[in-house]
């Protein structure tokens, strides 16, 4: 075969090329050339992305100036990846005291650990550990604050402590009237709502208020119906201002970029949560103390199930850590296998337990707080079906959800809209 003259080649190379560069400039062109003001493509597909309130500082700074200011924050509390106390203070903001909710400031202790109060090594900034016998900041330690700031990733459950945390921070504010400013971030398990609602004869710091146990709302919205339907001390009401998240709907998905606590590393963590939480008051292992919390259930017997592993103390575990040494037997679950709150795998791990005749409900009263009510643990003893108790919790999430709709700041998921009526009825 004879080769092209050169000449050949040439002009031939030279018009696709042209071609293609041409190609290129008509298809890219709508990112550049607007006959209508519109953004490009690209600065439309950023401007979709969640953005959390803390990173929309324009719309919060303003508030701050000249204000002497006390924030409730942890590891969570970042604007992009500087933390919100750091971001402040380089804006010369006057950041004067730090207040820590359960797991600490650095998100690094265990749950339900006593932590002390102590000072920031990188600010030199007094932490006050709202987490142990004083839960409420004190009057004495807000003489000098104008102004209130809350920024926590929450994961929209019930008895996850954070939002009572809240509650008590929201106290503070309205008996010494100091503004609150909360700053949103999106629920991860904010798209349903399920469970039953809290009985306030077991009001506990595991729940403070009369909502489900996955109660659908960001801290901003729970925030505001804390506020709505006074239930803060005395029905007293203080002076509040949320900044919302952007882009951000109930149907939304948010991966979380920090882990909002040790033992809840990733989302089928975060989305089992709700339904494993309860075997804390069981026999049975969720997990902790191995590569797998609140992704797993196990017991120190092999006919329990083929996934096993053995729990060793490490940075975060329960102080109360069960079976630690001892290898364990079980199911290794997904988020996919429980996506949304079900009583299911606790009425299957009590029935085993019940045929083997094992102890499974060791801390009675604790399960009791855990889901706001005594009448699950008596349905079990009962023998009642699944369907039987989930039916019993319907009327209450009825009125639940007729108030919850008026304290939402954003549009809501199609899975409550497809179980919920506008008036709060379901389907």
């Amino acid at each position: 075969m004879k080769s092209l003259p050169a000449n050949k080649i040439m002009p031939f190379f030279s018009i696709t090329l042209f071609q293609l560069m041409l190609l290129l400039f008509v298809t890219s062109a709508p990112a550049y050339l607007s006959t209508n003001g519109q953004n490009s493509n690209l600065e439309m597909e950023r401007n979709n992305i969640i953005r959390v309130a803390a990173e929309n500082s324009s719309a919060y700074l303003p508030f701050l100036k000249n204000k002497r200011i006390a924030l409730l924050v942890n590891q969570t509390s970042t604007v992009h990846r500087q933390h919100l106390v750091d971001f402040l203070i380089s804006n010369n903001i006057q950041v004067k005291l730090i207040f820590a909710p359960e797991h600490g400031f650095r998100g690094n202790k265990g749950a339900g650990e006593k932590i002390s109060n102590s000072h920031d090594n990188k600010t030199g900034l007094a932490i006050i550990s709202l987490h142990g016998k004083i839960k409420k900041p004190q009057p004495e330690q807000l003489k000098n604050i104008d102004l209130l700031v809350f920024d926590i990733q929450d994961v929209g459950v019930r008895f996850y402590t954070y939002i009572s945390s809240l509650h008590y921070y929201m106290e503070a504010c309205a008996e010494n009237s100091i503004p609150l400013l909360v700053l949103d971030r999106p629920n991860p398990n904010g798209d349903y709502i399920a469970g039953p609602v809290l009985d306030l004869h077991y009001r506990s710091f595991l729940g403070m208020h009369p909502i489900p146990l996955v109660h659908g709302l960001t801290v901003g919205e729970l925030a505001q119906m804390i506020n709505g339907e006074h239930w803060l001390k005395n029905g007293k009401q203080c002076e509040l201002k949320v900044i919302p998240v952007q882009n951000y709907t109930h149907n939304s998905h948010y991966q979380l970029p920090i882990k909002p606590s040790p033992n809840l590393p990733n989302d089928d963590a975060i989305r089992l949560y709700p339904s494993l939480a309860l075997f804390e008051a069981t026999s049975v292992s969720v997990g902790r103390g191995s590569n797998y919390p609140f992704e797993v259930l196990a017991y120190p017997d092999a006919t329990m199930g083929t996934f096993s592993f053995t729990p060793k103390k490490i940075s975060g575990s329960w102080s109360r850590l069960n079976y630690a040494g001892k290898k364990l037997y079980g199911e290794k679950l997904k988020a996919a296998d429980y996506y949304y709150f079900s009583p299911e795998p606790f009425i299957h791990w009590f029935e085993k337990f019940k045929s083997r005749k094992l102890p499974f409900i060791t801390r009675p009263e604790f399960l009791d707080k855990l889901m706001g009510t005594d009448q699950f643990r008596k349905q079990l003893s009962e023998g009642l079906n699944q369907k039987t108790i989930v039916d019993s919790w319907v009327s209450a999430l009825k009125k639940y959800q007729q108030k919850r709709r008026h304290y939402l700041l954003y549009p809501d998921s199609d899975y409550i809209k497809e179980h919920f009526n506008q008036s709060g009825s379901q389907q």
